[in-house]
């Protein structure tokens, strides 16, 4: 098994162990294995010859996961803004490769802008009225993120989409919606896979460009999810 494929192995145990705390409730466990798994993933992403500023994007994920699992507002607003800065490297990514057409992603920022619009709409009455700003800003640029993913490459386009309904999940929970079972293990399950194809496709991109071809659409390869927790302040 070379490097790169043992480093995956090890990524998936770890996430596989994450969710299994999650659906049996093991705290000590889901807290101490929630924090490695993004620098395990930044930690393939170089060995595949990723750039740097996509292991930059995942640290800042481990940040935001682990100022999570703080008690209080303060603590949550500054994980989201780790998620937020993160969000910026994948936006500096993507124009970097470049997209597959800009009328396509004018056409993507309407939906994606809708669904924000209606999304924070329904959510501001049950969010806390000093999270209302900084969440409907934060929903913003995940939303735009999530838009220039799709011009990236499929893979990319799915992990955006991922990554968008993770942080619904969350800021349902926090307005008090009505949750599913385990809401955490749904949290991490679609975050996870969110950052492992944004990662994933952008890798793709990289290498279409190492090999003189403009980014196409990825097929899904491997699939790897996990469980990210999330403690709401």
């Amino acid at each position: 098994m070379s490097g790169v494929r043992r480093r995956l192995a090890v990524l998936a145990a770890a996430g596989g162990v994450h969710l299994g705390a999650l659906l049996t409730r093991r705290r000590g466990v889901e807290r101490i294995t929630k924090p490695v798994l993004m620098p395990l993933l930044a930690e393939y992403v170089l060995m595949r010859g990723g750039p740097r500023l996509l292991a930059v994007a995942l640290l800042l994920g481990c940040a935001g996961d682990a100022l999570l699992q703080c008690e209080g507002q303060a603590a949550f607003l500054a994980g989201m803004a780790a998620f937020a800065a993160g969000h910026g490297c994948y936006l500096a990514l993507f124009a970097r490769q470049g997209t597959r057409g800009r009328g396509g992603y004018r056409r993507l920022a309407v939906p994606y802008g809708a669904v924000w619009a209606v999304s924070t709409a329904a959510l501001w009455p049950g969010l806390p009225p000093q999270l209302r700003l900084p969440v409907g800003l934060y929903g913003l640029l995940l939303s735009v993120m999530a838009a220039g993913a799709a011009q990236t490459g499929t893979r990319a386009a799915v992990g955006g989409a991922l990554f968008l309904l993770s942080d619904g999940l969350i800021a349902g929970g926090l307005a008090g919606w009505p949750q599913a079972p385990v809401p955490q293990f749904w949290v991490m399950l679609t975050y996870l896979a969110a950052q492992f194809l944004l990662a994933e496709g952008l890798l793709a991109g990289e290498a279409g460009e190492g090999a003189g071809r403009v980014p196409g659409p990825g097929s899904m390869g491997q699939s790897w999810t996990a469980a990210r927790a999330s403690t709401m302040p």
